[in-house]
């Protein structure tokens, strides 16, 4: 197929592909005529990489899921590369989440104490 009709059914564009390949997700095949030529196959790696970034993957991070296809899994997380990256990136999550529970808890105290003093003062926040 060519790289429209690709773009198409993955629901991207044509210039995302071309990066793609640039960065070498995806196979710089040509055909006779020079124009882009992909299979059916491509398809599942296009859709493997946005359902990655989509999450929050980096696209260098997609790269052992899409080489764990090209190899003929039947799932890009199955390869011990890739489980690998799932380890790592749900640490940085996990790490986020922990930074955000104690800026909530922060930002709580704060709102208490400006509330606290509100009170104090016979006035209400936001009057």
């Amino acid at each position: 197929m060519r790289i429209g009709e690709l773009a198409r059914r993955c629901g991207t564009t044509t210039r995302a592909l071309r990066y793609y390949e640039s960065l070498g997700l995806l196979p710089d095949r040509r055909g006779p005529n020079g124009r882009r030529e992909y299979e059916e196959s491509d398809l599942r790696l296009v859709t493997e990489i946005r359902s990655l970034t989509g999450i929050g993957f980096a696209l260098e991070d997609t790269r052992p899921f899409v080489e764990c296809l090209r190899d003929g899994n039947a799932s890009g997380g199955s390869c011990p590369a890739s489980v690998a990256v799932y380890r790592r990136k749900l640490a940085e999550i996990e790490e986020c989440i922990a930074g955000l529970e104690v800026a909530r808890e922060r930002v709580r105290e704060q709102l208490a104490s400006a509330e606290a003093e509100a009170r104090r003062k016979g006035k209400t926040c936001g009057s």
